[in-house]
């Protein structure tokens, strides 16, 4: 095993810095320790995988720092989590964090760009579903409540004037009902590969319906957040590579973390973006996803502005 190197911010900087946490943040009596809470996503998904893997790196290499994780619904339930200060950071797509008049919610702002999810539109080889239209009068899982899921497969339904048999289950769940005949499909805002898909199409043909219309559909209407984009032949057993539309997750943060503690986060992030790949347990490919995170796309975070302490990483980083 390699030993973890020394971070760039030396562990008084950070513990200063983290001097002036607000209660949100408990902290040990008579030690400088600080315990931020990270909200994550439901069973099945890739936050709940890659988040997990953040909270163990974070722990194992900002000085005093220690994370937990907290499930949730994912997107819209961690923004709501993160504003209510229940939890410190949390992951979002970037199209449920932008508010329908462009703005970004009160007290939060982005330590960084991880990764793109692809919206997936998932029905059993054998279904009569061809095409985005067939999910007409349809029981179609829109992914758990307040999820990004939810937020994205809504506004596609509501442009493409397609009422669906709407169910909010959770990516697991969703995959599930899909193989019982409970539901006909079910979206997925998600990282590719993402499990509950990967684990169903390893026991059951699948196809995936093109969603290249609707990805132009989703970049006229709401432009920002939405590029088109292919979910690749090698994702998922026996499916080709399929046209959808891709949307940006961040990794936000309440504004009144220290800067210091948020500039060490950062920097363990794309310092150690190899090793985030593992969970820690010896499964080297358990959060492809990471392999995305760089700084050239990390600080492209959109209308979302950066922490102050994660400003200071990325121009430090320029210098």
């Amino acid at each position: 095993m390699v030993p973890n190197p020394e971070p760039r911010l030396s562990r008084r900087a950070v513990l200063l810095a983290a001097g002036g946490l607000l209660a949100g943040c408990s902290r040990q009596a008579e030690t400088d320790e600080v315990h931020l809470r990270l909200a994550t996503g439901p069973a099945g998904a890739v936050y709940r995988r890659i988040g997990g893997s953040l909270a163990v790196h974070i722990s194992e290499r900002v000085p005093g720092a220690t994370v937990t994780t907290v499930p949730s619904g994912a997107s819209t339930d961690n923004i709501r989590m993160l504003r209510a200060g229940e939890v410190h950071l949390g992951l979002t797509s970037l199209d449920a964090l932008i508010t329908t008049d462009g703005s970004v919610p009160e007290g939060l702002s982005a330590i960084c760009r991880l990764y793109d999810s692809h919206l997936h539109l998932v029905v059993m080889a054998g279904s009569a579903i061809e095409e985005f239209r067939g999910l007409e009068g349809r029981r179609v899982s829109l992914g758990a409540r307040d999820s990004g899921t939810e937020f994205t497969s809504l506004r596609v339904l509501r442009l493409g004037r397609v009422n669906a048999d709407g169910r909010y289950l959770s990516q697991a769940e969703s995959a599930a009902a899909l193989r019982e005949g409970e539901i006909d499909a079910m979206f997925s805002l998600t990282g590719v590969p993402t499990p509950a898909i990967t684990a169903l199409a390893q026991r059951h043909p699948i196809r995936l319906i093109p969603l290249d219309a609707q990805a132009d559909a989703l970049f006229t209407a709401f432009p920002g957040p939405y590029t088109p984009a292919m979910i690749p032949p090698t994702a998922y057993a026996g499916v080709p590579a399929t046209p959808t539309v891709a949307v940006p997750n961040v990794l936000l943060v309440r504004n009144d973390l220290p800067d210091g503690l948020v500039q060490a986060i950062t920097d363990t992030i794309f310092t150690h973006t190899g090793t985030i790949t593992s969970t820690g347990h010896g499964d080297a490919e358990a959060v492809p996803e990471a392999w995305q995170i760089n700084v050239r796309t990390g600080i492209a975070t959109g209308s979302i502005p950066l922490h102050p302490g994660a400003a200071a990483w990325f121009r430090d980083r320029k210098r």
